[in-house]
């Protein structure tokens, strides 16, 4: 089979050759090509800087320069603005040259610019999927979508397991009936666990569809580990480690950004912070800082995990380890280019920190990634959908809405008569009325959603419960969570890396405004700042390394006695799989251990399902690894909870949901019209992921140990993950 590169047309050619300065494609544009060319769905999967945004590119742009394609060809969906305004220039390589035009629309582009005339229709559109629901109730702009060919989604890991997701593919759905035909879709990725299912996914089986995996070659990598207690030794080491280079510091929450930046500011030039809380200027302006060639340190959270480009970099540090594998190899992913070898610099705080990165390297060697699980019951963007499609009507029968409903396919497998139960629930909440047999937005829906033309209404992501901190000049500092400006009463507070303090607090417009304050800062939180814990495939990593009591990694010799060390401390028993539990004595009271290394999500519903099942006194803690069960009963209660545990592997779906806590609609922003029992299934499956306990517990084997000896048998004993569920 001859190159492809000598098929494409002559203009592509030259952007390639002359800008690009190359003469062929890398097998992942080679085999995307020929997938894209086929007609086929195609999932993209390459690591970081490894050629996917050109893989997906070459074969639209080659198709629109040779055959011309009336109206918007290709749509750009990305998850983050920031990505949209970083990938801009980079297809505007491959645009100008080929005589196809570029429009870009998002919340930071001026409303004066999010249209085009008749006749001045871009070629290629990039936007992301909030913005493209607001497109799409443009009936005169939507008309330019009719002969759409191609969606590219950028990050769609991203996407898959969050309601944006269930968004994305209720989008996908309404532009395949404007075009009147399957449109091809075109996904990229850089991490998936399960990439044919995710495919599948991204497709629903409308035509063809095609895997293009490429595995990261194999280059040299070298990792260092640092090990303190006291923080200010760690940071002392994070600034020996950037002084002078290029460097990214990635950290866990939004709120240790904040507090490494305070730490390093005054001691290191050039460092700059990134987080989803400071505003856009100010993460430009860190952005911009790698493209000069001066060393350069951002500190930043998951926010630089996606595929913004900030260039060569000499080193990655990694303040204590992140909760997954994905994110991991996201961000290691960020060096090493150019030749260089990836260089990580773990800064940790004490060996239980070691023994999860040891976990997450040897998953990552052996190319375990965490799987993506697309949102089931989703109710909450079905309620939306519900209040958009009225929004555009104006009215319809319940019929005519359960219909329009049950057909986009993340809704295909619910029950017409659970969707007419949330119609029903709506209209006797009043976010619905009724005129006859019409259906019309009630009033609850105006107060909820009606400010500016029901533009809440566009998206599934919660809008409240954030200020914008601003200056007395109109500057943008950022976003504060709406509790911590209430719950403050003067002092100072850290934001963007910077101290300020707040003056004035206009609830009505919903934002703050601040000025310069003193260095004795306090420091803001966010809801839901910090990482929810570590993945399953972690936890089981930690499992599998207590197992066989070592690591499979190449550890220098300090670092391997720190972790042999560690290990040491978990009694003899715990198994490289499986769930043990065992005797634990705390003073005078006998405790019981229970091994599960699950991760958080697992162990909160068995302590919910082990607490309702031993009833009485007992009660039940949780962590990433462990449960621990106090006043179980004074004789036999290791045996007791063994059971306990091998009747929950019986439970059926009814029976868990019949015992967990009635879950609260406030948590969605559309729960507000979700009949309660809808809601405890949402909750089951979206924050429970009840399926994957389910499966998990049955094929885990239960052992028994009665012995007991005192010590911190919780590898993450101390750690802030000890959860109680009564």
């Amino acid at each position: 089979m001859p190159p492809v590169f000598a098929s494409l047309h002559e203009s592509l050619q030259a952007v390639l050759s002359e800008r690009l300065g190359w003469t062929e494609l890398r097998e992942v544009q080679e085999r995307s090509f020929e997938a894209v060319n086929r007609g086929n769905d195609t999932l993209i999967i390459a690591p970081t800087a490894g050629g996917k945004s050109e893989a997906a590119l070459i074969p639209v742009i080659d198709d629109l320069a040779k055959n011309g394609r009336p109206g918007i060809a290709c749509l750009y969906l990305s998850p983050l603005k920031a990505l949209i305004n970083d990938q801009e220039e980079r297809i505007l390589r491959f645009c100008v040259p080929t005589d196809l035009t570029l429009a870009k629309w998002h919340g930071d582009v001026p409303k004066g610019n999010r249209a085009w005339k008749e006749g001045e229709t871009p070629h290629i559109l990039m936007i992301t999927p909030e913005s493209l629901e607001v497109l799409l109730h443009e009936p005169k702009l939507a008309k330019s979508l009719k002969n759409l060919r191609y969606i590219i989604i950028d990050e769609l890991h991203a996407f898959v397991e969050s309601e944006r997701g269930v968004h994305v593919k209720t989008l996908l759905y309404r532009l395949d009936r404007i075009a009147n035909c399957p449109i091809q879709r075109i996904g990229l990725s850089a991490t998936v666990g399960n990439p044919d299912e995710i495919l599948a996914w991204l497709s629903d089986h409308r035509h063809g569809e095609e895997l293009v995996s490429i595995d990261a070659p194999p280059k040299e990598k070298r990792f260092s580990f640092i090990i303190e207690r006291e923080e200010k030794d760690r940071m002392d080491a994070v600034t020996r480690i950037v002084s002078g280079k290029k460097a990214l510091v990635f950290v866990n929450s939004r709120r240790e950004a904040e507090n490494v930046m305070n730490a390093i500011s005054h001691r290191v030039g050039n460092v700059y912070i990134h987080h989803s809380s400071v505003s856009s200027a100010l993460r430009k302006e860190a952005e911009a800082a790698f493209s000069r060639d001066e060393g350069a340190c951002i500190i930043c959270t998951s926010t630089l995990e996606l595929g913004i480009d900030i260039g060569d970099l000499d080193v990655v540090v990694q303040v204590s380890p992140p909760a997954s594998v994905s994110s991991f190899l996201q961000r290691m992913g960020r060096s090493g280019r150019r030749g260089k070898a990836g260089y990580v610099v773990w800064v940790l705080a004490d060996p239980c920190e070691l023994l999860v990165s040891v976990s997450i390297l040897e998953s990552a060697m052996h190319r375990r990634v965490e799987p993506l699980h697309p949102l089931i019951d989703a109710y909450n963007v079905l309620a939306q959908q519900l209040l958009l499609n009225l929004h555009r009507t104006k009215r319809t029968t319940k019929n005519h809405l359960v219909r329009a409903l049950h057909e986009l396919p993340p809704f295909a497998e619910i029950p017409a008569s659970a969707i007419g139960m949330i119609i029903d629930y709506a209209i006797a909440k009043g976010y619905l009325t009724t005129d006859g047999d019409m259906l019309m937005l009630g009033e609850e829906s105006e107060k909820a959603f009606g400010s500016a033309n029901y533009r809440d209404l566009y998206s599934v992501i919660e809008g409240t419960g954030t200020c914008r901190a601003v200056t007395p000049d109109g500057e943008v500092i950022g976003t504060l969570d709406a509790r911590f400006v209430t719950g403050k009463s003067g002092g100072d507070f850290s934001l963007g890396g910077k101290v300020w303090q707040m003056v004035k607090y206009d609830e009505g417009h919903n934002l703050v405004v601040v000025v310069p304050g003193s260095e004795q800062t306090s420091r803001a939180f966010w809801t839901g700042g910090g990482q929810a814990g570590f993945s399953p495939l972690v936890c089981a990593g930690v499992q599998a390394i207590i197992g066989r009591k070592k690591t499979l990694l190449p550890l220098p010799e300090k670092e391997q006695e720190i972790l042999s060390e560690r290990i040491g401390l978990v009694p003899d028993g715990v198994r490289p799989s499986g769930i043990v539990v065992r005797k634990r004595p705390s003073g005078t009271r006998t405790e019981v251990i229970v091994f599960s290394f699950n991760g958080g999500s697992f162990n909160r519903l068995l302590t919910i399902l082990l607490g309702r099942k031993l009833g009485g006194k007992a009660k039940v803690r949780y962590s990433d690894f462990v449960l621990l069960v106090r006043n179980a009963g004074k004789v036999g209660a290791v045996q007791k909870v063994a059971d306990a545990i091998s009747e929950i592997r019986a439970f059926d779906y009814e029976t868990i949901k019949s015992r967990v806590p009635p879950a609260s609609a406030s948590s969605w922003k559309f729960g507000a019209l979700v009949p309660p029992d809808l809601v405890r299934d949402m909750e089951l499956y979206s924050q429970y992921h009840i399926s994957d306990f389910m499966a998990g517990i049955r094929n885990k084997e239960i052992h028994v140990i009665e012995e007991g000896e005192s010590g911190p048998e919780d590898p993450a004993e101390g750690k802030e993950t000890g959860r109680e569920e009564t």
